[in-house]
């Protein structure tokens, strides 16, 4: 019986069996040769893992890294063009729930196999991209980014003592959305030494009102937009009187393309986001932590090269 045992085990090894974010087992006979990312993180997590070579085909939005955006586009989170990717003949498909979910299952049903990456914690992304370097068969490469990224995230304890500074995390203004405290950028506010002022909401990105922002009263509105572009309506907070974040100008912007994604570069976005906190302890009066320097450098492919829709899209 152990012989029998371990004879499976060495099988199910050899063919490349992992389980995804959502608790489904994917398998895959050989390494997947040609791989369709459905979501912008799924692509970078693929680079870390050291397949990038193996993309044919992306959905909108994907920009990271530079080479992702000469690959075919199969459509974006609405819509994908399933004649298009038949041609591509992927052997298998990394995603998320939020892209069509329905046409993800009818691929599925085609026989493709299909790996949700929707990491809950930091560490989860550290696993997606160990879990597809198995399906890739490029597990050393995984292994390397895996343990990059895992070092990084060690590097990132609480920045802050004292108080938690309340914060309201924005994604857009009309309508009004924020994240939830099971999103990943609520796990980050508490890194930083903050306290999302929603996170008790389990939604992942609740619509909320501007009178419930004022009832919260945060002491630090960040704002996330793709490239941390400064978007207008942050600075219009500034005119609430009875708002701390307004009064003390605590408006600050972080790159969505980086918190937005559960990706390798995750982690960059936590360090802006702990610099915009740390500079609302300073308008505040209070003492600030150093800045977060010196950590090591997102690594991609082979441990060589760094690894949407709308930002608030990609963080739903």
């Amino acid at each position: 019986m152990l012989a029998l045992a371990a004879l499976v085990a060495t099988a199910t090894h050899a063919q490349g069996t992992v389980v995804d974010d959502t608790g489904a087992a994917v398998t895959m006979p050989a390494p997947a040769r040609r791989i369709v990312t459905l979501a912008p993180h799924a692509a970078e997590i693929v680079f870390a893992a050291g397949a990038g070579s193996a993309i044919v085909g992306v959905i909108k939005g994907t920009d990271y890294p530079a080479s992702a955006k000469a690959l075919p586009v199969i459509g974006d989170a609405n819509a994908l063009d399933l004649e298009r990717i038949a041609v591509l003949q992927p052997d298998l498909i990394v995603t998320w729930p939020w892209t069509t979910p329905a046409q993800v299952t009818w691929l599925r049903g085609r026989g493709i196999a299909v790996f949700q990456a929707d990491a809950r914690t930091v560490d989860g992304i550290a696993q997606d991209i160990e879990r597809i370097g198995i399906l890739t068969g490029t597990r050393s490469e995984a292994a390397a980014a895996a343990t990059v990224l895992r070092t990084r995230i060690a590097a990132l304890a609480p920045r802050a003592s004292g108080e938690p500074l309340r914060v309201f995390y924005q994604v857009s203004d009309v309508p009004l959305f924020t994240l939830g405290g099971h999103h990943l950028v609520s796990q980050a506010i508490t890194t930083c030494g903050g306290r999302n002022v929603f996170g008790e909401l389990t939604i992942p990105a609740p619509q909320v009102s501007v009178e419930a922002v004022l009832a919260a009263n945060p002491q630090v509105i960040v704002a996330g937009t793709a490239g941390a572009k400064r978007p207008g309506w942050l600075d219009r907070w500034a005119g609430w009187a009875t708002l701390d974040a307004g009064r003390k100008h605590a408006l600050y912007v972080v790159d969505a393309n980086l918190l937005h994604r559960p990706g390798p570069r995750f982690v960059d976005g936590v360090v802006q986001l702990c610099d915009a906190l740390a500079q609302g302890r300073r308008a505040y009066g209070a003492a600030a932590t150093a800045p977060i320097i010196g950590l090591p450098v997102e690594r991609g492919a082979k441990a060589s090269s760094s690894a949407a829709a709308g930002a608030d899209r990609q963080a739903r």
